[in-house]
């Protein structure tokens, strides 16, 4: 093996992306001040496009059950009917766990958000949404790895973390990001953790004028993610049938059977390890072209490890949720009308969920406008009338505290106006 390829293969194993070569960088490994990285933000990313319509359901509409007979919800107080929010929508059952944070106002929704562009192309839509340049193809870096680089404070190597098989697009770019595996696996120690190898190494490597520098930055990531996993810095398996269409249409990313898991683990690094701030995890299995189920089926055996993932996030971050917002989106949602293998096919509009301590939560924002026929976008699907990069651009301004330059650093072309009233600070 060459010394590029090892390298490389250390920092990939470590999770810190380090590119080598003509343009090669290294992060600082200074800490950020104190008030830069008090405030957190995790994204969880529903690959194959989430039906909204079932998630936050319109059940006051009732067109809403005329597009779905066998899959609509029945409405608040029915057998197996929605979670009342509003008296119009209405929560899916299976993400019962997550009422408490709606009582609470700590958990607020936006209907009809998503991507202007018009693509139903699972790949290209989730492309758009992790560079947030809809219809631009050729955007080199993600927007969370350009927020990385435009928040105040020092960068350091674990500041952006990513729980999944590979790192993400939404964190490619020149700012180094963590990856970890889903599961107990991404903590686990590897061969470098043994005494009289990591000694070695260290010999060969970490006075090498060339390599020296992305050498130490793998093992010092590597080290503080086992430091946070086993509590010693301050602060305190996924199964299931798929399609291949639905395995396509996830990108690599697991079913969200083991997300509750992976969500303790999240909350306990960023517990233990002040230096994270942001963090990324993709769930796959949301393509639901057949058998979707209403109050049971498919979907709900999604949205319940789902629900009780966030649920186990907002709770184990402690006194940390306070100061964290987390942000749940998809590529696009779904048709209103079902198809005739109840299912539902490749929409438009979506709901973006947003949850935290500094949450203006307990209700729906957004400009609804119903689901009958003259509402609907080509006759198919919800309009997207919330463009997501102002979701995200609220959340960057009032909760990480960008100015308007640092925001169209982060969102070029980002849409003017289009504040929403979904923060409290």
């Amino acid at each position: 093996m060459q010394r590029r390829d090892f390298l490389n293969t250390l920092a990939a194993g470590a999770g810190l992306v380090i590119p080598l070569g003509r343009h090669a960088w290294a992060a600082t490994s200074a800490a950020p001040k104190a008030d830069a990285n008090s405030r957190k933000l995790i994204v969880i990313m529903l690959r194959g496009a989430v039906d909204g319509l079932n998630v936050v359901a319109p059940v006051g509409d009732a067109n809403y059950a005329r597009l779905r007979p066998t899959i609509a919800l029945a409405k608040p107080g029915d057998d197996n009917g929605a979670l009342n929010l509003d008296g119009y929508f209405g929560l899916h059952p299976a993400l019962a766990p997550l009422l408490p944070l709606w009582e609470q106002k700590k958990l607020a929704f936006v209907h009809a958000s998503g991507s202007p562009d018009a693509t139903r192309s699972h790949f290209d839509a989730q492309d758009y949404m992790e560079s947030a340049t809809p219809g631009v193809k050729s955007t080199a870096d993600g927007w969370m790895n350009r927020l990385v680089a435009t928040l105040p404070g020092a960068t350091t190597p674990t500041r952006a973390l990513s729980i999944g098989p590979t790192m993400p697009r939404i964190l490619s770019g020149r700012a180094a990001a963590v990856n970890l595996a889903n599961g107990a696996a991404g903590t686990k120690a590897n061969v470098l953790d043994r005494p009289a190898v990591g000694k070695a190494f260290d010999q060969l490597y970490a006075d090498n004028p060339r390599f020296g520098a992305a050498y130490q930055q793998g093992q010092d990531a590597h080290k503080e993610v086992m430091d946070a996993a086993a509590g010693k810095m301050s602060g305190g398996g996924m199964g299931g049938m798929m399609s291949a269409e639905m395995q396509a249409a996830n990108g690599g990313a697991p079913l969200p059977n083991g997300f509750p898991d992976d969500a303790a683990r999240l909350a306990g690094l960023m517990r233990n390890d002040p230096n994270i701030q942001l963090a990324f995890v993709a769930l796959g299995g949301w393509d639901t072209h057949a058998s979707q189920g209403a109050a049971r089926g498919q979907l709900a055996n999604r949205l319940q490890p789902l629900g009780q993932g966030l649920a186990v996030l907002a709770q184990r971050l402690g006194p940390l949720f306070e100061q964290t917002t987390i942000v749940v989106m998809s590529e696009f949602g779904r048709t209103a009308r079902e198809n005739g293998n109840g299912g539902t096919d490749h929409g438009h509009g979506n709901v973006m969920w947003v949850l935290g301590g500094g949450v203006s939560g307990g209700k729906v924002l957004g400009d609804w406008r119903g689901v009958g026929d003259a509402e609907l976008n080509e006759g198919r699907d919800l309009p997207v009338t919330t463009d997501f990069r102002n979701v995200l651009a609220t959340i960057a301004e009032r909760h990480l505290l960008l100015s308007d330059k640092q925001l169209v650093q982060v969102f070029p072309s980002l849409p003017r106006g289009g504040r929403l009233d979904l923060l409290r600070s």
